[in-house]
């Protein structure tokens, strides 16, 4: 499935009832060279535009917020370690986070590629 995404710059790609979410390439650009991320807890559930975790940069913080609705299923331990993933690979290896979607019908709400490419130009 292609990637959605929200107005407050993450990407969510999904396999099944599974999203993997994370900041995009116009997120990280603005923030700068990433150097701490929190992450949420394993088996947490979140509502969609609940903070979900923080980015910080030698330029800001930045929370992340949850895209749908969902329990939280695995983090990426990689980017905890090695917070510049965020920077060099973030529509891959930089993911934050997997959810089990409970309301994979809200990713109807989210844009796709072209409605965010208009909207982050703003």
């Amino acid at each position: 499935m292609p990637l959605k995404y929200t107005k407050e710059h993450e990407w969510i790609a999904t396999e099944g009832d599974i999203a993997t979410v994370g900041i995009t390439l116009h997120a990280q650009d603005a923030l700068g060279d990433v150097v701490f991320v929190d992450l949420p807890e394993v088996g947490q559930g979140y509502a969609p535009g609940e903070v979900a975790g923080v980015v910080e940069s030698v330029k800001a913080a930045a929370d992340v917020y949850m895209p749908i609705a969902g329990e939280v299923t695995e983090v990426n331990e990689a980017l905890r370690a090695d917070p510049s993933l965020a920077n060099s690979d973030p529509l891959g290896a930089g993911w934050f986070f997997k959810v089990k979607m409970t309301e994979p019908a809200q990713l109807d709400a989210l844009m796709d590629e072209t409605s965010y490419e208009a909207f982050s130009k703003g």
